[in-house]
């Protein structure tokens, strides 16, 4: 017969056992005991046995005289059983009150002998002591227990160390080793190898750091290499645990901070190219405004001189150099993420013709292209301009990774949405060239970084690759490894919407007759853009008036009211800026057509200028042609 456990808020009652083969001396006692245990009653040693088979008790109130089993032999089989040996035992008596049967007691492992009949306060307080110590030990039992669980879901390990001759001979005491070590964990743990045998050779000195002046605690980070050559950070901790004379002896822990180290050295790398491309986009507005005035410049001197061959020659070459200048700018400006992007469908078969013809001619002999673009119910969304190329730079990396000739692969598949509902095509670009040694592997698409000769390359090819993928919506994955060559992903977006039309072709550059006879106002805080500007629509035949600043534009029409037919404002400007000075002007110069110019796509900056036709300086014929003709 048992009572059923009742519980507790902190988890189940101790459970007390009564075993006696008189009900009424059971119904007494479980009366007694119920308010502190849940008590489970037996009539029998054979009884009892049973069930401590199947449940732990804090202690055993156990009757000497019963029929079969007496209460001495039941003890005496409740000590040979390991799981059981260690429950207190009081023997309870009403005739063996003689010192022969008290001592058998205690031999027999009892923890006290008690006559019957029992003092109930008496036997309370005796059993309670038994009952709280039972309680504390299996709280401590299920703290150790967490904490073990703990410390086995951390990439960590506790250990004990003695230093021995200088050298740190460690023993584990808990933790997960097997994260660090795998299989080797109980070599290690036997001490049939030492943590140190994979600590990176460089960093072993660490191991052995005394603690500072006046310290008893030692913390130092070092690498260290596994068995299946997995490479992690290790921050160890140890503080001094011994005194006297004797070897020094330490407990401490191993931290797998990797991943720590990781995210730190990504954010400092993200740091660094944010740094960046703050600079790129407040250099590429002055550099713009540079390359603006040469390459107008040499416009006004083709239209104004004779010049003969050897000059032209030259002039050529300015603007060659020019125009290299503004390519520079603009991948500095893809790195940054700055560029201004018009993504459109593209169909993917549609592409790869166009970029086929545009890098034939630079593979050489040694070098193949296989392409792999089927046309199928989702286009590209992206730039075209952008996305060509992007894709031209891909190929020529590949083309530049294999020397001795080879074949490069590009296919444009779907990609398999997880979880976005946004749908996805992957652009793929592989070789079996030299590849990428791992240590360099993450850096590749850091601006200015090469693997190539001096002068054979800027670095700016794959950050310009990857700031365009992440400013439309996708990403860049790359795998490679030396010898096996290299494949490079891009994730772009996808859509069902038609193919845009096909781009215009090249050449037949539009002039400026149409400024003919009008009226334009210029403002510009830069001298030399504004100059050269004026200039060319001079020549057009435009009638120019220009200001140095969206202030004085604005009081010049203030007190003198004109009528222009075009307004053309730089956008970074002293003062007034160019869009607020257009936001002027349209009140007082109502029916002009109006530009904003920038030479920074900075699109915090320009995010209010949705009724505004913004152009990217170099100014060229086209553009304005576009805009105001």
């Amino acid at each position: 017969m048992s009572r059923v456990p009742d519980m507790e808020p902190h988890g189940p009652r101790a459970r007390v056992l009564i075993v006696d083969d008189d009900e009424r001396n059971l119904l007494a006692l479980s009366e007694v005991l119920t308010p502190i245990a849940d008590v489970v009653c037996s009539p029998s040693g054979r009884d009892a046995l049973r069930q401590l088979l199947r449940d732990e008790f804090a202690v055993i109130l156990l009757d000497v005289f019963m029929p079969d089993l007496d209460g001495y032999e039941t003890a005496a089989i409740i000590r040979q059983r390991e799981q059981t040996a260690r429950i207190p035992i009081i023997f309870l008596s009403a005739v063996n009150k003689e010192t022969e049967h008290l001592m058998r007691g205690y031999e027999m492992g009892a923890v006290d002998y008690v006559f019957k009949p029992v003092d109930p306060v008496v036997l309370r307080s005796k059993v309670s002591v038994f009952v709280d110590l039972f309680s504390t030990h299996r709280r401590l039992e299920e703290s150790e227990r967490r904490q073990a669980s703990i410390l086995r879901a951390l990439p960590m390990a506790i250990y004990e160390v003695t230093e021995r001759d200088g050298e740190l001979l460690r023993q584990f005491r808990g933790g997960d080793l097997t994260h660090f070590l795998g299989d080797q964990a109980g070599a290690v743990e036997r001490g049939e190898r030492q943590w140190h045998d994979w600590v990176h050779p460089e960093d072993r000195p660490r191991l052995s750091q005394e603690p500072e002046r006046g310290g008893d605690s030692v913390t130092v980070e070092y690498r260290w290499i596994g068995p299946q050559g997995a490479r992690h950070h290790i921050l160890d901790q140890r503080i001094a645990t011994g005194s006297g004379s004797g070897p020094r002896r330490w407990a401490g822990s191993l931290l797998d901070i990797t991943e720590r180290k990781e995210l730190e050295a990504r954010l400092v790398h993200a740091g660094k190219l944010d740094a960046l491309g703050q600079l790129t986009g407040g250099v590429a507005h002055d550099f713009n405004n540079l390359l603006a005035a040469m390459l107008g410049g040499i416009s006004i001197l083709e239209r104004r001189l004779v010049m003969g061959e050897r000059e032209r020659v030259v002039i050529d070459q300015m603007r060659h150099a020019a125009t290299q200048g503004t390519e520079l700018v603009r991948r500095m400006m893809a790195f940054a993420r700055q560029q201004d992007l018009t993504p459109d469908s593209v169909d993917p078969a549609t592409l790869c013709d166009s970029v086929a013809g545009l890098v034939d001619h630079t593979l050489g002999g040694k070098v193949q292209v296989e392409w792999e673009c089927p046309q199928g119910a989702m286009n590209l969304f992206v730039d075209r301009g952008q996305l060509e190329l992007a894709l031209m730079n891909l190929i020529i990396n590949a083309r530049d990774a294999m020397p001795d000739g080879g074949t490069i692969k590009v296919a444009i598949v779907a990609e398999e949405s997880k979880g976005s509902r946004q749908p996805m095509i992957r652009l793929s670009v592989s070789d079996s060239g030299t590849g990428i040694p791992e240590d360099v592997l993450e850096r590749v698409t850091e601006p200015f970084f090469t693997t190539k000769e001096a002068g054979k390359g800027t670095g700016l090819g794959l950050s310009m690759v990857a700031g365009f993928a992440h400013q439309s919506g996708g990403e860049i994955r790359i795998d490679s490894a030396v010898g096996r060559g290299t494949t490079i992903d891009l994730i772009l977006p996808a859509t069902e919407a038609a193919p845009a039309g096909a781009a215009a072709p090249a050449g037949g550059q539009q002039g400026l007759d149409w400024l003919k006879g009008k009226r334009v106002m210029l403002i510009d805080d830069d001298e030399a853009v504004r100059t050269v500007l004026t200039e060319q629509f001079r020549d057009a035949g435009g009638i120019v008036t220009d200001y140095a600043s969206g202030d004085a534009a604005v009081a010049a029409a203030e007190a003198k009211a004109e009528a222009f037919d075009y307004i053309l404002s730089d956008f970074a400007m002293p003062g007034l800026d160019g869009l607020a000075t257009l936001r002027r002007l349209a009140t007082l110069t109502p029916g002009a057509r109006t530009a904003l110019m920038t030479g920074n796509a900075d699109d915090a900056r320009l995010g209010d200028c949705a009724d505004t036709t913004v152009v990217r300086k170099p100014l060229n014929a086209e553009a304005l042609a576009r805009i105001f003709a």
